[in-house]
């Protein structure tokens, strides 16, 4: 049935093309495309790629891996329930793939299938994960020398910058509903041409591949524009870096809000406390997901609202984990966690595989976050940080793979070559920019992401 009203989609739409989308070790999203006449037979038996793609970096050098050399061939099967028809592409279609072996399993270098691995990991514990990115963005203009100059000049949650990006917001906001993805909040941020949208959240799968949707949709509706949308986390070294927290819950199998708790003062339960713990105790390792690219560093450093700390706190904005103040008219359904240390460079079928394992353990282990953090933690000395216990996150991707590397449930999770693919793909990124400077930096990150 689904795939007979796909095709009926298609054709009412007039769709010639569909493409065949996945999101690589890199964070680059990837796929392939099949036209019409094929369709029927590719959303059954996919389409093939070689497996060497998952050792590509994100500037294209394919790196060696075990398992991902010139021979091998894996099919991206589509998930149907992923279907939409592009508003920004009217005659093109997408939909969002697993990678599936030749005997029709599961590739183990799936970052989607990673990611439904840990949905069954909580499905075992009839509990599932919520979860939404909240998403900074810069506008640019690209100038005759080839450089990108930021859209404005306006400020933070200005209203002349509102104005000024009125007709894309607009046309941004209507290719969004399109897709079936709720509009939460918009406004302009900090930096010239800064922006940030939220979409309303679902469930961990779906939520993963609206993240890619949306990146998608942001960068399309912009160059029809005359724009470019990056997502890079420092897209310009001297600005604001652009994040994409992580909004998360946990849900039980009536659909309750087990973060939620109306005895406790915050109203955040004891089972919220233990999730985040188990996320705190994994945040250096977990960041090497999160955060994934060189770029990240530049934009994770102290007092700027990235997050450089492992620490949590209430509506503590420089805290890596925030208990966020829940709506007054649905306090129990809105209680939940932020996770600032996150950027659009991140893998997010990875980002929530990850931060769900972390979160687990915590419940597993029945961990304890210890007190909430009220003040900047960089206001603090080296010594009264370390008399808390509050430890810096890592200062660079070498640091954040190390830190992976080191942990030991993150890397059983991902599986052995899931993780080997990424870090290998990550460390080449690392030597690749190592010494190049910071132009060549911004410019390997400004529109890949």
């Amino acid at each position: 049935m689904k795939t007979q009203a796909i095709l009926k989609a298609c054709g009412e739409a007039g769709v010639r093309l569909a493409r065949f989308f996945y999101c690589d070790n890199g964070g680059v999203i990837r796929g392939k495309t099949t036209a019409m006449p094929g369709l029927p037979d590719r959303l059954s038996d996919g389409i093939g790629l070689t497996v060497a793609m998952m050792a590509m970096n994100s500037l294209d050098q394919l790196q060696s891996v075990e398992g991902m050399g010139p021979v091998g061939e894996i099919r991206l099967v589509p998930d149907l329930d992923s279907f939409i028809i592009l508003p920004y592409a009217p005659y093109s279609a997408a939909l969002y793939c697993d990678m599936v072996t030749g005997n029709r399993t599961p590739w183990e270098a799936c970052p989607r299938t990673f990611l439904k691995r840990m949905r069954e990991r909580a499905a075992a514990r009839g509990v599932h994960l919520q979860a939404a990115f909240e998403v900074e963005f810069s506008l640019a203009q690209r100038q005759a020398d080839g450089s990108f100059t930021p859209f404005d000049e306006t400020l933070c949650f200005s209203s002349i910058a509102m104005a000024m990006a009125t007709q894309y917001v607009d046309d941004l906001t209507a290719a969004l509903e399109a897709q079936d993805l709720t509009v939460e909040q918009y406004y302009p941020e900090l930096a010239h041409g800064q922006h940030e949208i939220s979409i309303r959240h679902a469930e961990a799968l779906t939520a993963a591949d609206n993240q890619l949707k949306l990146r998608e949709t942001l960068r399309s509706v912009a160059w029809q524009h005359n724009l470019y949308a990056s997502l890079a986390p420092k897209p310009w070294p001297n600005a604001a870096g652009n994040g994409a927290h992580i909004h998360f819950s946990l849900w039980d199998k009536n659909n309750a809000n087990l973060f939620y708790d109306a005895a406790t003062p915050d109203y955040f339960s004891l089972q919220g406390r233990q999730f985040l713990a188990g996320v705190l105790a994994h945040l250096p390792a977990l960041v090497a997901l999160t955060c994934p690219s060189v770029n990240s560093y530049r934009r994770l450093q102290p007092q700027s609202w990235s997050s450089a700390f492992a620490v949590y706190g209430h509506d503590n904005r420089e805290a890596a984990l925030r208990i966020t103040s829940p709506f007054w008219s649905d306090v129990s359904g809105s209680v939940n966690l932020e996770l600032k240390a996150a950027d659009s460079s991140c893998n997010p079928y990875l980002a929530l595989g990850g931060l769900l394992a972390a979160g687990l353990d915590g419940l597993e282990r029945q961990l304890d976050p210890g007190n909430a953090i009220a003040i900047d933690p960089a206001s603090l000395s080296e010594a009264e940080r370390q008399t808390l216990g509050i430890n810096r996150l890592p200062t660079s991707l070498d640091e954040a793979i190390a830190a992976l590397e080191a942990d030991t449930l993150l890397m059983e999770a991902l599986g052995p070559l899931l993780a080997r693919s990424f870090i290998a793909v990550r460390r080449s990124e690392a030597n690749a920019y190592r010494g190049q400077g910071t132009d060549f930096e911004v410019a390997g990150h400004f529109y890949k992401y």
